[in-house]
């Protein structure tokens, strides 16, 4: 009984004194501190702006890699100068070539040209730790926490009146939002986690998220799954700090809206894709070439390209009686390799392919320019995608754009947004597994002539919704908020 009342009438009432007190003399003039600091800011940054026109600053590490995510970082800075020309372009960037170099390659490998005037880079340094390699263990956590200590080391170099994020680092929201104190806009490619990725983890399925050793394990499942709901969570809370959200098609937008819980302030703003020009190309493929399948992939993990290795080999099963044909069957590869580990992920291809007895068969084409580009597209009358839950997918919409009767996982953007498989209005098939592939390849091979036609024209046709002129108009008038900083 003393003890208890010991406790209630002693400690208790000190414990709420304590608290009372470190209210009164920190936490209240802190809020005072801070709030003080957060007009100081907001003035400085509104006299600056009126001067001398608004600074908005684009974070994009790899704004030189020469993927679709790059294309759409390059014409949105075209799109948002020809709007708003006395807008101050930075970008966030541990790129290091010069810009003008970078400009050129732009214009090379996009179409897309923007002054190098009118650029100004900020070089960072802390590249290391945004890179998956970096961390063998807990690599969606590790790399989101670097990403939050390169997002501290851009604010500290330049502090912006915009912020757009256009690589899907959601933790450096909090920092720019806060600190920086200036409006947060992303434009999300995917979802760096989603609830098909935990429903893999739970189902024990092995895939380049879920090592072996872990889904064998039903321990390792259950931790691993614990951590993907915890990460999860954290995902959604730097997400919100978001003011607005563009996605880049239907099937990021519904897991985007899972995850952040924001529907309306997320728009869907399609990809700019490269369909003007591709649809005035004319097909130079001949009755007696060969038949070229056309594969538009960086060389990444995710693309898949093994699959489509192994779709050649059961096509080789299929056509074991046809050698003729077969012979006249070449996949082409062609993509971008953004370091030494791509280079590496190429080699490793070479040797599978070998292994699979397709070294003939298969063609590598590294870092192709634009104008090269074009040409496979002229050469080529299959395309050929292999990317599951591909978030949307350019590559798919330029193949069909250039002619090519394309062939798509069944999943992502393809199935949600791009290829139409009903027979009355086929714009392209949809497969998943490599005997699938190998099938609607022969079935594509086996048109006739006229219904090859109808696939291309209404394949053509429906690429105009993802235009570059459409995603101009789109993203200029979502990022209208961002822009009036006076209201």
């Amino acid at each position: 009984m003393l003890f208890e009342a010991f406790i209630l009438l002693v400690v208790l009432p000190l414990f709420f004194l304590t608290l009372l007190l470190f209210g009164a003399f920190v936490i209240i003039p802190g809020a005072f501190i801070f709030a003080s600091w957060y007009m100081r800011i907001y003035e400085r940054k509104k006299q600056r702006r009126l001067r001398d026109g608004p600074n908005l600053a684009f974070f994009h590490p790899y704004c030189n890699a020469g993927g679709g995510g790059e294309r759409v970082l390059w014409v949105a800075i075209k799109a948002i100068l020809t709007r708003y020309p006395d807008t101050n372009i930075y970008i966030y960037t541990v790129d290091t070539a010069e810009p003008q170099t970078i400009a050129n390659k732009v214009q090379n490998t996009f179409n897309v040209k923007v002054d190098a005037s009118k650029l100004n880079f900020i070089r960072l340094v802390s590249k290391r730790v945004i890179e998956a390699s970096s961390y063998p263990y807990f690599t969606l956590l590790m790399q989101s926490l670097g990403s939050m200590v390169m997002g501290m080391e851009a604010f500290m170099k330049f502090n912006p009146d915009i912020f757009i994020d256009t690589t899907g680092y959601a933790f450096t929201y909090p920092i720019f939002r806060y600190l920086a104190q200036c409006p947060v806009g992303t434009y999300t490619h995917y979802p760096i986690i989603t609830k098909s990725m935990m429903r893999r983890v739970q189902q024990r399925i092995v895939s380049y998220n879920n090592r072996g050793i872990i889904a064998r394990n039903p321990v390792f499942t259950w931790c691993k799954l614990l951590y993907y709901k915890a990460f999860g969570w954290l995902y959604g809370i730097v997400g919100r700090c978001a003011d607005v959200v563009m996605v880049n098609g239907t099937w990021t937008e519904d897991h985007i809206n899972d995850l952040w819980n924001s529907p309306f302030k997320t728009h869907r703003v399609y990809p700019p894709c490269e369909v003007t020009e591709l649809k005035q190309l004319r097909s130079l493929v001949k009755d007696t070439d060969p038949i070229r399948i056309l594969s538009v992939a960086q060389f990444r993990p995710e693309k898949d390209h093994p699959l489509m290795l192994q779709a050649m080999y059961e096509l080789r099963n299929l056509l074991v009686k046809n050698e003729v044909l077969w012979n006249k069957i070449k996949l082409v590869f062609a993509g971008a390799c953004r370091n030494a580990e791509d280079e590496e992920r190429v080699q490793n291809l070479k040797d599978l392919a070998k292994h699979l007895s397709l070294e003939n068969s298969v063609q590598f084409v590294v870092n192709a320019p634009y104008a090269q580009l074009l040409q496979l597209y002229q050469t080529c009358s299959i395309g050929l995608h292999a990317m599951w839950n591909e978030h949307f997918g350019i590559s798919v919409v330029e193949l069909m754009a250039a002619g090519l009767i394309t062939i798509a996982h069944r999943s992502g953007g393809p199935l949600a947004d791009i290829v139409e498989t009903s027979d009355t209005s086929r714009t392209g098939f949809l497969c998943s597994e490599a005997d699938e592939y190998a099938r609607a390849i022969l079935e594509v091979i086996a048109l006739a002539p006229d219904e090859r036609q109808r696939i291309i024209d209404a394949a053509r046709a429906s690429v105009d919704r993802f235009s570059t002129l459409e995603f101009e108009k789109t993203f200029l008038r979502v990022a209208e908020p961002l822009m009036k900083l006076d209201s």
